[in-house]
């Protein structure tokens, strides 16, 4: 059983809102009788003390990846459902989600219905002054799309990440796997470049581009094998000073993949030259351990750490992935020091598509977009998160208290949001202390609580 609380204050004599989710039930974000503070009469090992004034990172947000597929589902869709879609998803106010972050792939991911790149050539041809980049796949329905995005929210952060070179920069002239050649590298930069720039003629600034989607994994259609030496000599040699000798502040972050090797961004890092033009290191969780993150921050504590991807799949069960996913990829991605949390595929159809010959099969979007729009899973991870930490919110540095996960934020509009996640087969009792007052709480069993009060 899943349960969401959340506490508001407007004064320490106001009542507490309360909200409860029970996914087991499927019944989410239920509003529930008002709490109220009291004065703090007694003291548990177990409660959570807020202490506003220690913080830590500022938070980006919370997105999905709008995949090719995913802009092209949502824009066959009527003109008024479509906006109030978007509404719903990027709206600031209201029950709006409140996305803030949106992650795209520069070319096709493995959601695209093809694979392309923007400097696609026939066999033998190369393009060293990239005379025929274009963007006409992404002005079929992308671009339009993070247009009407654009004007919802005009705040919102696009990640570009690529999943493949156009192929005639690889060794194996193959969409799928294979490495990029170092006789191209110079030139790769300058696409990313020419991608950024085109961009922004399209009114759409790139916020932060890694250099490639899960470098470990050249399995995929479309992939590329880029291991972390040759990582390092792109952005150290070419792609850094590319960006900065051409005036560009979009942000280079380091690896996009799994936790299970934070040696990959620790030794990208490690060398200066390298690290000067990089803002941070992104990661996934479908191997290692969320507390990856935090081995990469205690070497390099001045740099960024980003959450950008984890899927939920057709076979799963709803509570299981809703409870996994608020602990590692939200609470635990904050906690370990992360700006983001990021799930994979915004939307896919009925037969989980599309996708390009050997992409994913599995992948079950935040939403379903046929006949109707279904809410699935992904959509109430982020929506836990999202509706209630707004960007540029601070985590709160707390003390953990053993068999409970939480994170606590102070937003910018001087409230505090803090997320409690019991995982227990008990329900628990403790309070939540601030100043000289404190709101009792009782924890249902497999239940995650939202708490909200002004300071």
């Amino acid at each position: 059983m899943l349960l969401v609380l959340f506490v508001s204050i407007r004064t320490y004599a106001q009542s507490i809102e309360r909200w409860l989710s029970i996914p087991l039930k499927k019944q989410m974000f239920q509003a529930m009788p008002a709490l109220s503070w009291e004065a703090l009469s007694s003291s548990n090992s177990e409660d959570i003390e807020i202490n506003p004034k220690d913080l830590d990172q500022t938070i980006d947000g919370f997105g999905y990846t709008l995949t090719g597929g995913s802009a092209h589902l949502i824009q066959s869709l009527a003109t008024p459902i479509k906006k109030e879609l978007l509404l719903e998803l990027f709206g600031k106010s209201n029950n709006r989600l409140g996305l803030s972050i949106i992650r795209i792939s520069i070319g096709a991911s493995d959601l695209d219905e093809k694979v392309f790149s923007y400097n696609d050539l026939g066999p033998g041809e190369t393009d060293l002054t990239l005379s025929r980049f274009s963007l006409e796949e992404d002005k079929k329905a992308l671009i339009p799309l993070l247009k009407e995005i654009l004007k919802i929210n005009p705040e919102i952060k696009i990640l570009a990440t690529p999943w493949s070179p156009p192929v005639w920069m690889k060794d194996n002239h193959s969409s799928q796997g294979g490495q990029l050649l170092p006789k191209y590298y110079r030139v790769y930069a300058r696409y990313f470049l020419k991608y950024i720039q085109e961009m922004k003629k399209q009114g759409i600034t790139i916020y932060a581009v890694t250099p490639q989607n899960e470098p470990l994994h050249p399995g995929n259609n479309p992939s590329l094998y880029m291991p972390a030496e040759e990582q390092l000599i792109f952005i150290r040699d070419h792609l850094g000073p590319t960006f900065k000798n051409k005036g560009i502040k979009t942000k280079i972050i380091c690896f996009d993949h799994n936790c299970d090797h934070p040696d990959y961004p620790i030794h990208i890092l490690n060398d200066p030259k390298a690290s000067q033009y990089i803002d941070g290191s992104a990661f996934h969780l479908y191997n290692g351990d969320i507390s990856a993150l935090a081995q990469v921050r205690t070497k390099h504590p001045n740099k960024n750490l980003y959450f950008t991807e984890q899927w939920t799949g057709a076979k799963g069960e709803f509570a299981g992935d809703f409870m996994w996913h608020i602990k590692n990829v939200v609470i635990g991605a904050m906690n370990q020091g992360s700006k983001t949390a990021l799930e994979w595929n915004l939307a896919n159809n009925r037969q989980l598509g599309p996708h390009t010959p050997g992409g994913c099969t599995e992948c079950l979007g935040a939403l379903t977009i046929s006949d109707q729009i279904e809410r699935n899973v992904a959509y109430y991870i982020l929506a836990q998160a999202s509706r209630f930490i707004p960007a540029n919110s601070q985590r709160i540095k707390l003390k953990q208290v053993p068999g409970l996960a939480y994170v606590a934020v102070k937003r910018p509009d001087n409230k505090i949001s803090l997320l409690v996640q019991n995982e227990n087969k008990e329900s628990k009792q403790l309070s939540i202390k601030y100043l000289h007052k404190a709101v009792k709480l009782d924890l249902p069993a497999s239940s995650v609580s939202t708490f909200i009060f002004k300071l």
